[in-house]
C-alpha cells in the first residue's frame, strides 16, 4: 500500500467517525438501547475484521483497558442524544488535557514546554464549552447533562489512548516490548462487548427497532466503528504521526456539519469558538512537535 492510499484510508476513517453523532440522533430509540445494540454489532464486526483479536486469551490489563473504552463508547452515545453533536465531540476532544500529564507518569514520556502551551489553549476551549448555556431543543433535550457525559467520555478516551499505547509497548503475556497488535485489537473488541452488557439492563425491555433504525444501527456498528478502526490500523502503518493526527482532525470538523445538514442543529457561538480553539491548538501543537523532532534528528 502506498502512502497516498494510507492517507486516503485515514481520511475515510475520520469521515466514518464523524457521522456518529448525526446517525445516533436519527435513531428513534433511547440512548441505552442505541449504546447496547451499537456496541454488540461493533464487537462482532471487529472480531471479523481484526483477526488478531482472536489470537489468544486476553490478559487482565487488556480487559481493564477494554473497560475504559466501554465507558467511552457508552457516555459518548448518551452525550450525543442529550446535547448537540458539536458539544459532544469538542468536549471529548479535550482528552489531551488528561493524556499529557499522565503520559509522563504512566509511560515515562517527556512533557515539553510546547505541551504546556497546548494545555493552556485547551483550557480556554474547556472554559468556553462549559460557559455556553445552550437552550434545549429536539436533538439536544438536556445540554448540561450531555456536556457532563461528554466530559466523562473524554476521560474514558484518555484512559483508552494511554492504555493502548502501553499495550503497544509491552505485551503482558509475552513479557517483551515488541509491538504486537493482538492486545490492542482485543481491548477494542472487549470494550464493545462490555459496553453492550453494561447498558443492556437500562435498555430493557428492549424496544423493537424499525427497519430504518435497524439499518442505521448496523451502519454504526459495522461501518462507523468496525470498519473505521480496521482502516485506522492499516493507515497508521504508512503515515507519520503528524500527518495522521492532522488528517483525523476531519472528525471533529465534520461532526457538527452532518448534524446541521441532517437535523438543522445549531451549536451556540461559544461552542463553535471552543471548537475553533481546540482544532487550531491541535494543529499548531502537531506542527511544533514535528519541527522539534526534525531538529533533533538533524543534530
Amino acid at each position: 500500500m502506498s502512502s497516498g492510499q494510507a492517507r486516503l484510508l485515514l481520511a475515510l476513517t475520520a469521515l466514518l467517525f464523524s457521522t456518529g453523532g448525526a446517525v445516533m440522533k436519527a435513531i428513534a430509540l433511547p440512548g441505552p438501547a442505541i449504546a447496547s445494540l451499537r456496541a454488540a454489532i461493533a464487537g462482532v464486526a471487529l472480531l471479523v475484521m481484526l483477526p488478531a483479536a482472536r489470537a489468544r486469551r486476553p490478559s487482565l490489563a487488556t480487559a481493564l483497558i477494554g473497560a475504559g473504552y466501554a465507558a467511552t463508547m457508552v457516555t459518548f452515545v448518551l452525550a450525543n442524544k442529550l446535547a448537540t453533536g458539536a458539544t459532544a465531540i469538542f468536549v471529548q476532544s479535550l482528552a489531551p488535557i488528561y493524556i499529557l500529564p499522565l503520559s509522563r507518569w504512566l509511560l515515562g514520556e517527556r512533557v515539553h514546554r510546547r505541551d504546556l502551551w497546548f494545555l493552556a489553549a485547551l483550557g480556554v476551549g474547556f472554559a468556553l464549552l462549559f460557559s455556553d448555556a445552550q437552550p434545549t431543543s429536539t436533538t439536544a433535550p438536556d445540554p448540561a447533562l450531555g456536556r457532563l457525559l461528554a466530559f466523562a467520555s473524554g476521560i474514558g478516551w484518555a484512559a483508552t489512548v494511554l492504555g493502548l499505547r502501553w499495550l503497544g509497548r509491552h505485551d503482558p503475556q509475552r513479557g517483551s516490548a515488541a509491538p504486537d497488535p493482538t492486545p490492542q485489537a482485543q481491548a477494542l473488541v472487549l470494550g464493545n462487548l462490555l459496553a453492550c452488557l453494561a447498558t443492556a439492563p437500562a435498555a430493557l425491555p428492549m424496544p423493537t427497532p424499525s427497519l430504518r433504525d435497524g439499518a442505521l444501527l448496523l451502519y454504526l456498528g459495522i461501518f462507523q466503528i468496525g470498519l473505521a478502526y480496521a482502516l485506522l490500523g492499516k493507515g497508521l502503518t504508512r503515515v507519520p504521526a503528524l500527518q495522521a493526527s492532522l488528517i483525523l482532525l476531519l472528525e471533529p470538523a465534520l461532526n457538527p456539519l452532518w448534524t446541521w445538514l441532517w437535523h438543522d442543529e445549531r451549536p451556540g457561538p461559544l461552542t463553535l469558538a471552543a471548537g475553533g480553539v481546540i482544532l487550531a491548538a491541535t494543529v499548531v501543537h502537531a506542527l511544533a512537535a514535528a519541527r522539534s523532532e526534525r531538529r533533533r534528528v538533524t543534530c
